[in-house]
């Protein structure tokens, strides 16, 4: 599920907390890049219960209002349409994810705040109110109106982002990524009672040992690559240099260095993006222009060499 991407950026961030942390062995970054992923994988699973939180606290609505001295017509005849959503219920009924929300100790409910707040903005959505307009009563439709709340309503709902913010420090720079993946997994579902496909982990087993080592690697010979980049910028300060784009120089290379089987492209294509969102607007531009001279020279000396055919 994590994608290399996701990886990288960890990876960056963690060598980024390495250099700013005097004293902090690469032992310990390594951990605290490992409990970084966890957290990632926690946060699919924590958002996975958060729409049936909410569908709760709808239910809970229609049942204070059946039971009111004096109900009126709407009390007594409520539109269940979105409580009783089968993707809902079944996100709630499968043992495969509540085992795991229970094992990871995951859960919405000291936070009713925001459930609220959640349910008073998701009725006034357009796409809800088409939802529940409807007749239709499809597993398709529902599936659907779950994957619009993960999708349309979550990633720029800022009471979401504050709440996780006091959960886990790690998760906001998470949540778009991860919105997705818990849209996917909602639309890959079926009517049938089959257990819900959860996503692993990881994409391939190899994956951990790939930001683990990359991570090692960076570190051992962060010094060394400074210097390559020092001498590759002209006598250009180093120092002038944001930090940011320079750990994601050293990373970018050390990964180009140190992984024969992924292709210069891709190297460099993922670590211009990573600098297009976490550095400044021209790191983009600026990080290309270095690590294409630096791996060309590098390539040239047979310092790097990618095995299989079309991999430079």
């Amino acid at each position: 599920m994590l994608s290399r991407r996701v990886l990288r950026t960890k990876v960056v961030k963690a060598v980024y907390a390495h250099m700013q942390c005097e004293g902090v062995t690469p032992v310990v970054s390594e951990k605290n890049l490992v409990h970084s992923i966890d957290r990632a994988y926690d946060l699919y699973f924590h958002l996975l219960a958060l729409v049936p939180e909410i569908a709760e606290y709808a239910a809970e609505r229609i049942r204070i209002g059946e039971n009111k001295k004096l109900p009126t017509y709407d009390d007594l005849h409520p539109n269940r349409k979105f409580v009783e959503n089968k993707v809902i219920v079944r996100l709630n009924e499968d043992e495969g994810l509540q085992a795991e929300l229970k094992s990871r100790k995951l859960s919405w409910k000291s936070n009713r705040d925001l459930i609220v707040a959640l349910y008073n903005a998701l009725v006034r959505q357009p796409f809800y109110m088409k939802y529940m307009a409807s007749d239709e009563r499809s597993f398709r439709e529902d599936a659907q109106l779950v994957s619009d709340i993960y999708m349309t309503m979550l990633e720029e709902f800022e009471p979401l982002d504050v709440a996780l913010e006091e959960q886990s420090i790690l998760w906001n720079d998470d949540l778009g990524y991860l919105l997705t993946m818990v849209s996917r997994t909602v639309l890959s579902m079926r009517e049938s009672h089959d257990a819900i496909k959860l996503m692993e982990q990881y994409k391939s087993e190899e994956d951990l040992d790939y930001a683990k080592s990359l991570l090692r690697n960076t570190i051992a010979g962060y010094e060394r690559i400074s210097l390559m980049l020092d001498n590759a910028m002209n006598n250009w300060d180093i120092e002038r240099v944001a930090l940011m784009d320079k750990i994601i120089l050293v990373t970018a290379i050390t990964e180009a260095e140190n992984f024969p089987s992924i292709p210069v492209r891709v190297t460099m294509n993922e670590y211009i993006d990573i600098a297009k969102c976490y550095s400044t607007e021209s790191s983009g531009g600026f990080i290309n222009g270095i690590l294409d001279r630096i791996i060309a020279r590098l390539t040239d000396e047979g310092k790097i060499v990618k095995s299989g055919k079309g991999l430079l």
